[in-house]
């Protein structure tokens, strides 16, 4: 698809490309490019995160791949039958080629590592377009999983929403206008949240129990 290639070779955000042109000199067996989704395009489920940790998605290339929140993420989708095994990390520490995502893709609000793991409101607002033409692009969606506040804001700019309309929370739905797909949101499954006790494994894996609901297996 052309916008997964626009996305590759994306440097619209030059404090985003100077921090990974930095990375790939120091770190020049990292990933340190933008991180592409991963996850087939003709999945009902898409499931949008805030951007790549740097010794995360931004060294393995893939989303949610060698940090905390992929250690709460996939362990999830593998128990909902979103995904074929729950460990994201092969014995290198690389991606674990085993995974495969079932009827899921897993993509992010942001493509590129940002310094200190903070995008400014310009870069979000700049990766939009990638985030909308990665939703448009999938025939069969029928559930978006923001995780995060970032994500959801992102999300309902993506498909041209009001974000008043449609407040945050840990595990709400909303029902978007027909035929968008309808929405999820959850408090990000990072380390910090996971740490202060914010969220739970299981109040994590009650947003996969209703996704599996709103998205049954063998459907669609």
């Amino acid at each position: 698809m052309s916008f997964e290639r626009d996305i590759a070779t994306c440097v619209a955000c030059p404090r985003l490309a100077a921090h990974l042109a930095g990375l790939r000199q120091r770190e020049p067996d990292w990933h340190n490019h933008p991180v592409p989704a991963f996850g087939q395009l003709t999945a009902r489920l898409l499931i949008v995160g805030l951007g790549p940790g740097e010794k995360g998605a931004n060294r393995t290339g893939r989303p949610f791949t060698g940090d905390v929140a992929g250690e709460l993420l996939y362990p999830a989708l593998c128990r909902f039958g979103f995904a074929s095994v729950a460990e994201p990390l092969d014995s290198d520490k690389s991606a674990n080629p085993r995974m495969r995502l079932v009827d899921a893709r897993i993509t992010n609000a942001v493509r590129c590592l940002p310094p200190a793991n903070k995008p400014t409101p310009a870069e979000i607002r700049a990766c939009n377009a990638h985030l909308r033409r990665e939703i448009t692009a999938m025939p069969r969606l029928a559930a978006i999983l923001a995780l995060g506040g970032v994500a959801h804001g992102a999300v309902l700019r993506a498909l041209q929403l009001a974000p008043a309309e449609y407040p945050f929370g840990h595990n709400l739905r909303h029902a978007l206008p027909a035929p968008l797909p309808t929405l999820f949101t959850s408090y990000h499954c990072s380390g910090y949240n996971w740490r202060t006790g914010r969220l739970s494994r299981d109040s994590f894996e009650s947003v996969f129990a209703a996704l599996r609901r709103e998205v049954p297996p063998g459907s669609g």
